[in-house]
């Protein structure tokens, strides 16, 4: 069943929402405020939000704003008492996927959540494992498993570096979008060359170095890709 991260910072409220979901099955996450919402949403693995929009530290807003800076594909539900058009507006303007008023049922909650799981299968989901040449890489264990049984670690940045081309796999990711969405910074502000030395020492991690590599592939003016299974 899919993972439902819920940040919402009125306890009543949250215990209820999260303990509806475990019961129908749903894996849960929960953050009672800004920070640490801020803090799981662009770590950890999940996929479906549910956001509280009036949050301590970072409002839901500027949560959902970072979402979709990092991760643009997955689906979100704004839980608020805010029910002002304006306010509506703005969470869709900023990328949510729907947007349902307090107080709410049990019930009504949970159909959204399916609805808008149902019509989301073409969001990239969350990579685990991504198979390579020789082995496959465990994103969670943070390793590379070569079929001979060796290991290597991977660091959290070539982790994340791994998981979004393998998300994109079979099309060629610019250097900027790799700024941008693995390293979370305009690339004015960084060169581009960055992203080369981490391929480069991803590459010699993995085994597919040379002239010719296999699995992690540069495409001339366009970024690198990962080859299909």
């Amino acid at each position: 069943m899919p993972t439902i991260l819920v940040i919402e910072d009125d306890s009543a409220i949250r215990r209820g929402v999260c303990d509806a979901l475990r019961f129908s099955g749903y894996e849960v996450l929960e953050a009672a405020e800004g920070l640490s919402g801020m803090e799981q949403a662009q770590k950890a693995r999940f996929e479906l939000m549910l956001l509280d929009l009036v949050l301590p530290n970072h409002n839901g807003f500027e949560i959902l704003r970072a979402l979709r800076e990092h991760r643009p594909g997955t689906p979100v539900i704004i839980l608020s008492a805010r029910g002002e058009e304006a306010d509506r507006v703005k969470g869709l303007q900023l990328g949510a996927d729907d947007y349902v008023v307090k107080p709410f049922s049990v019930r009504e909650l949970l159909a959204r959540v399916e609805a808008v799981l149902r019509r989301s299968p073409e969001r990239p989901r969350p990579v685990h494992l991504v198979d390579f040449p020789g082995g496959v890489a465990d994103l969670e264990r943070r390793e590379l498993r070569f079929s001979e049984g060796s290991r290597t670690e991977l660091s959290e940045r070539e982790c994340r570096l791994i998981e979004y081309l393998a998300t994109h796999r079979g099309r060629a990711v610019s250097r900027e979008e790799l700024l941008r969405r693995v390293w979370r910074i305009e690339p004015r502000h960084t060169e581009t060359r960055t992203i080369d030395m981490h391929v480069a020492n991803l590459r010699s991690k993995l085994r597919d170095t040379g002239s010719d590599p296999k699995f992690l592939l540069t495409v001339r003016g366009q970024g690198y890709m990962l080859t299909l299974p």
